[in-house]
Order: C-alpha cells, then sequence, then structure tokens
C-alpha cells in the first residue's frame, strides 16, 4: 500500500497539467510551526502576475485533502500585469488536534498550481508550547562590548560553518531563523543624518546596491543559511537593515524598499525565505525616547507611516511574506496612541527585555499581557523575544543559566512563539567545527537540548 501511496504522489507532482507553485504564488501559515489549540492559524495566499496581460484566477484554500467540505476559502480575482492580490483566511484550531494540512490551489484557466504546508496543533490549556521555536542569527554583533565573546570567532566562519549552525538550530528545533540585518553602518553617530545616496554601510551579502562589503570570511552567508534551512523545511526572516538604529523616516523608508527589493530579487526562490525583518528597532514607547511633546509625535506618525508604506510595498513584491519588528516591552502604556494604526500594518511584533523592566513601569507580565491585547485588536500576531543572555560587568554578553530560562517559558503562557536571541555566540552545537563564543555556550546547547527532550516527551504522552 505504501509503494502504492508513494507512486502516486510522484504521478500527482510531475502530472503535466498540475504545477508546483511559481514565482509569484506562495501560502503562509502564521505561526509557521507546531501551535497549541489555543492559537488561530493565519493563513495567508499570496498572487503576483508575472505576465504582460491581465488574468483571472480562481483560489482555493482547502484544510486536509481538495474536497469540497474541506474548502475554507474561494475566491475568483482579475490580477492587472505586475500587481499582486493576497488572500487572509484565520482558522480556529481548537478541534483541530494532531497533524494538519493547508492546501492552496490557483487556477488561471489553463493550469493549475499548489502549493501545501503541514504544520501539527497540540492540545493544551495555554497558548505557548513552552519551547524556543526559533532564534536571532546575527552575522556580527554591532557593539564590540557586548559581542567580545563571539565577534571574532563570527568572523572567521566560512559559508559552510554558518550552513552548520543552521543545523544545530534545527537540532534543537529552533526552525525559525531571524537574520539580525545584512548591512552594517559603522560610521552613523546621530539621529537622521544619513540619506540613501550617503549610505556607507558594508554589506553582509554581495549587494549591487551598496557594494561595500564587511570584513567577514564568508561570501555569502544569507545565501548559507536560506541554502539549508530549504533542506531543513525551516524558515527564515531575511533582516532589512542596517540603515539607522530607530529611524523610521521617509529617508529610512526609501533604503527599505530598495533593500527588499533587492533581498527579494536574489533570494526569493528559496523555500525557506518566510518573511521581512525590520532590523531597526524601537522602543515600546514608539517615540525615540524625544523629549518635547511635538517631537515623540512626530517619531510616532514616522514609525506608523513608514509600516503602513513598507509592507504595501512588500506585499505588491512579495505577497502574503509577514513583516516583524522587535520593540522593547518598556513603557507601552505612553505608546498606546500608536499602537492600534502601527499594528494595522505590522504582522508580528516580537518584543525583548521583559526581564529588565524598570523600576515604576508595568511588571514584565503586565506588559506582556497589555500588549497581547493589542495585537488581537488589531488581528496582528505577538511573539516572544526571550533574551537567553545576561551582562557581564564590562557589559559583554553570556549565555543565561538554563534555569532562568525555563522560568520565563513558563511564565509568560500568551505567546504563540518563542523565539530567542541569540544563537550564534549563546547557543554551540558540540559537533559544529567551530565554536563561537565561549565554553559556556555548549553547556547551554546541552541543557536546552535535555529540557526539549522532557518536553517533548510530556506532549507525547498527552
Amino acid at each position: 500500500m505504501k509503494n502504492l501511496f508513494f507512486l502516486g504522489l510522484i504521478l500527482w507532482l510531475f502530472s503535466p497539467s498540475v504545477l508546483h507553485a511559481k514565482d509569484g504564488i506562495s501560502l503562509t501559515l502564521i505561526p509557521p510551526s507546531t501551535i497549541t489549540n489555543k492559537v488561530d492559524l493565519d493563513i495567508r495566499a499570496g498572487l503576483r502576475n508575472e505576465e504582460e496581460r491581465s488574468k483571472v484566477v480562481e483560489v482555493r484554500i482547502y484544510l486536509q485533502e481538495e474536497k469540497s467540505e474541506s474548502l475554507l476559502h474561494f475566491s475568483k480575482k482579475e490580477i492587472p500585469p505586475g500587481k499582486a492580490y493576497e488572500v487572509k483566511h484565520v482558522l480556529p484550531t481548537t478541534n483541530l488536534v494532531g497533524k494538519n494540512r493547508v492546501i492552496l490551489t490557483v487556477t488561471d484557466g489553463k493550469r493549475t498550481y499548489r502549493e501545501i504546508k503541514d504544520i501539527e496543533v497540540l492540545d493544551s490549556d495555554i497558548r505557548s508550547t513552552r519551547l524556543i521555536d526559533g532564534a536571532w542569527a546575527g552575522i556580527y554583533h554591532w557593539s564590540e562590548t557586548e559581542g567580545k565573546h563571539w565577534n571574532k570567532d563570527i568572523q572567521k566562519m566560512t559559508d559552510a560553518q554558518w550552513g552548520e549552525m543552521v543545523q544545530g538550530m534545527h537540532k534543537l528545533k529552533m526552525d525559525i531563523i531571524v537574520i539580525q540585518e545584512v548591512f552594517r553602518q559603522e560610521e552613523y553617530v546621530g539621529k537622521h543624518q544619513t540619506t540613501v545616496e550617503n549610505y556607507t554601510g558594508k554589506a553582509f551579502y554581495p549587494s549591487d546596491i551598496y557594494p561595500s562589503k564587511m570584513p567577514i570570511t564568508a561570501h555569502d552567508p544569507v545565501e548559507a543559511m536560506l541554502a539549508e534551512a530549504d533542506k531543513l523545511n525551516m524558515h527564515v526572516f531575511v533582516g532589512v537593515g542596517m540603515f539607522a538604529w530607530f529611524d523610521f523616516t521617509k529617508e529610512s523608508l526609501e533604503w527599505h524598499k530598495k533593500v527588499a527589493k533587492e533581498l527579494w530579487d536574489k533570494y526569493g526562490h528559496h523555500r525557506s525565505f518566510y518573511g521581512f525583518y525590520v532590523s531597526e528597532e524601537s522602543g515600546g514607547n514608539l517615540d525615540n525616547w524625544e523629549q518635547t511633546e511635538a517631537k515623540r509625535m512626530q517619531r510616532k506618525n514616522e514609525i506608523v507611516n513608514f509600516f503602513r508604506e513598507f509592507k504595501a510595498y512588500c506585499n505588491d513584491i512579495a505577497p502574503a511574506k509577514p513583516i516583524m519588528l522587535a520593540t522593547n516591552s518598556m513603557q507601552v502604556p505612553q505608546g498606546l496612541d500608536t499602537y492600534p494604526a502601527l499594528l494595522q500594518n505590522l504582522d508580528i511584533l516580537c518584543p525583548f527585555g521583559f526581564a529588565r523592566m524598570p523600576e515604576g513601569d508595568l511588571t514584565d507580565k503586565e506588559s506582556a499581557d497589555l500588549l497581547q491585547s493589542l495585537c488581537d485588536a488589531a488581528g496582528s500576531h505577538l511573539w516572544f523575544d526571550l533574551e537567553t543572555f545576561l551582562f557581564n560587568e564590562d557589559q559583554s554578553l553570556y549565555p543565561r543559566p538554563m534555569e532562568e530560562i525555563i522560568h520565563d517559558l513558563n511564565l509568560f503562557q500568551n505567546f504563540e512563539k518563542i523565539l530567542c536571541y541569540q544563537f550564534p555566540g549563546v547557543f554551540n552545537d558540540p559537533k559544529m567545527s567551530i565554536r563561537i563564543g565561549e565554553p559556556r555556550t555548549l553547556d547551554l546547547f546541552r541543557d536546552y537540548q535535555q529540557y526539549l527532550k522532557k518536553i517533548l516527551n510530556t506532549q507525547k504522552s498527552k
């Protein structure tokens, strides 16, 4: 029976009347990997007409199999040449415990294109899986002080070793990778002094826009990570940055558009290219800590306008690919007048810093709950940027003790996905051909591996 099944599958895959999804057609699940049945699944279908004439398409989304009773969505749309169309369907998962399959079919009158994604849903009393689902992978830390223990090692990494690092992440089921940034502008010292024309940043990949390259051994670590992630069915946010920290001006917007287009043109063919991460970050107050009310409102308006235009631009070149921003968890009440408008055009908010809440602010749990309510109201997603590091007295970073990480994994139960900052320099697979950072990074890898096994065994026994 198994042989017949696989024979049928092969015939279906290579049938001349049925093609795989091509450029311009994509299926995205948010979140993309295992979730609990307290989390709704956000299904996005993206279509872009790459032809020189308008065409009418029929879009269908099915759950489990292509049957009329399994149809979740149907629409018929005429798409002009060079234009895009996005479908969004939110699916409650309360009764979907187990393995599930989402199937997208797009028919243009001549052919049918298919894209399929699988996802497992766990039975749970809370939203969180209590696992770290992914991690940042900074190609070189922006601060020589904070990155003191690993920057020199990262600088030596080859393309093959970046692939090894992705394999190490996969061993820990950290299957969502966030590339922190793809440019570094070390000369930037003040706010809003940079323009698109005089930008002096250096690239971590072979860029045609700004060809000056960072002095690293790897030729193209972005390609290396995406290529390995393709093989392992992982998901990569490509970091569109760094223009300038906390800078969401019009100049920053134009720079981000240019870089996002180049990144999509260069790497968009990778199955693992999941979405765009805007590297600039923001305080939880969204006002760039300005000292006057007029300046605070200016910064708030800038961040709202930035994401409204950047989201529309990315939807046009790469429909259904989510946009993510990391803010800190502090002074969130000061941004309450801005979050609703911001979150209308931000697919995923991934805040950090909950373990470092200042005196007089909300507690870590109160901040998380408030952010969750804001995201729920806007229909956007709240993920957790878990800090798996601590600061030495000299402000250099070192791996956080496992018991503190477990504490946070259990304390914050509302996050549908938990990512951590960061993998290289904090976790190290003992089987890698290079050790990035200090020896206790090996201990944290093993400690988390043991924790992961324990949680997975508990889930299997339910």
